[in-house]
């Protein structure tokens, strides 16, 4: 089996080491490089290939916002997942907008991580919360992937969590990390309440269509 390809950038050590632990626990996954600045990042890449970068932006040297944009020049095939310390909406629009396929802020739980780096590599964009939107129901629609809506739709059936899986061809443990990400993005704080919100707020007819 081929696996995925992962470089690390962050001038936190434990950072670093964190994710390389939890990336090397996945069968379909390997760390094939570390670097402390984007300068180190980009010289890295030119000796690896890499599937995916996993970039911290508030690193020394050169600026993260232009690591993306210089990344996305250079390796426009590689996925970019932004690890960052702050959710500042304005930034997270910026890196999206230079390229990154995800923007996941630190305090996620390390062991969410290779499930980020599935979803990059899907195609699904992955979002820190909403702050400042003035509807939960307006935040549900637009923040709600359609992975997410897929899922909260079965778990609506009553589906279990490994049912879920099967179903959805995922892992058990994907289903788990899109079941946190619905009820944060929902404020809700579980699966009956979560389910009562889909239903008065029109949820699950989204997620068929």
């Amino acid at each position: 089996m081929k696996k995925l390809r992962i470089v690390v950038a962050d001038d936190q050590t434990l950072m670093r080491e964190a994710v390389r632990t939890v990336v090397e626990g996945e069968d379909d996954m390997t760390v094939v490089g570390e670097a402390e600045s984007g300068d180190a990042l980009l010289a890295l890449l030119k000796r690896v290939e890499a599937d995916v970068a996993i970039l911290d932006l508030a690193m020394p040297g050169l600026d993260g916002i232009e690591c993306l944009t210089r990344m996305r020049a250079e390796h426009p095939r590689m996925k970019t997942i932004v690890l960052s310390a702050a959710d500042d909406r304005r930034q997270v629009d910026a890196a999206l907008r230079r390229g990154a396929a995800a923007y996941v802020v630190k305090t996620v739980n390390p062991y969410d991580i290779p499930a980020v780096i599935r979803q990059a590599i899907d195609g699904t964009v992955f979002l820190p919360p909403p702050h400042d939107v003035p509807s939960r129901r307006e935040s549900a629609r637009s923040r709600l992937s359609e992975r997410e809506l897929a899922v909260l739709a079965e778990l609506a059936e009553g589906l279990t969590n490994k049912e879920i899986a099967r179903r959805l061809w995922v892992s058990e443990e994907t289903v788990k990390f899109h079941l946190r990400n619905v009820y944060r993005k929902l404020s809700v704080s579980g699966r009956t309440d979560a389910i009562r919100f889909a239903h008065e707020n029109d949820l699950l007819g989204l997620a068929a269509g």
